[in-house]
């Protein structure tokens, strides 16, 4: 299950539909993975304040995953939320070039496969979580992100 909130309005004021192209994305990503994810759209602030309390970086960022533990006794565990900051999402799609629905999607994804225990602190690690970022992006139409256009 996929719930999708939308706190800031910029999200659904920028994106046809917001809430079904992040739910999409997630979709795609959790593959045949059983389990709840919450997205929240929210504003560079609140991004901010999370990724300061959790990571102690006090800084805005485009997306932070938070896995949840699991319930014993659920019949779908929870995986966890995933929070993304407008702001920086708009201008990092723009310097990119690429479409706010797109990167949202990629963002998305990203934060479902963190969820899912892929991480990518180290190359080899970066490399995997890339090339599955790419395959699962374009089963959704999704340019590969990570090819440098000049």
């Amino acid at each position: 299950m996929i719930e999708v909130e939308v706190e800031d309005a910029a999200w659904s004021a920028s994106i046809a539909d917001v809430e079904a192209v992040v739910a999409r994305a997630a979709k795609a990503a959790l593959g045949v993975a059983t389990g709840t994810v919450t997205v929240l759209l929210s504003d560079d602030e609140t991004v901010r304040d999370l990724n300061a309390r959790f990571r102690g970086k006090d800084r805005p960022t485009n997306v932070l995953s938070f896995p949840a533990a699991a319930i014993p006794g659920a019949d779908i565990q929870p995986l966890g939320d995933i929070v993304l900051g407008f702001g920086v999402c708009a201008d990092e799609a723009r310097a990119q070039g690429r479409s706010l629905s797109d990167h949202l999607s990629h963002l998305t994804v990203h934060g479902v496969l963190h969820l899912l225990g892929r991480d990518h602190e180290d190359d080899v690690e970066a490399e995997a979580m890339e090339a599955e970022e790419r395959e699962i992006l374009a089963t959704l139409g999704v340019a590969d992100p990570y090819l440098v256009t000049t």
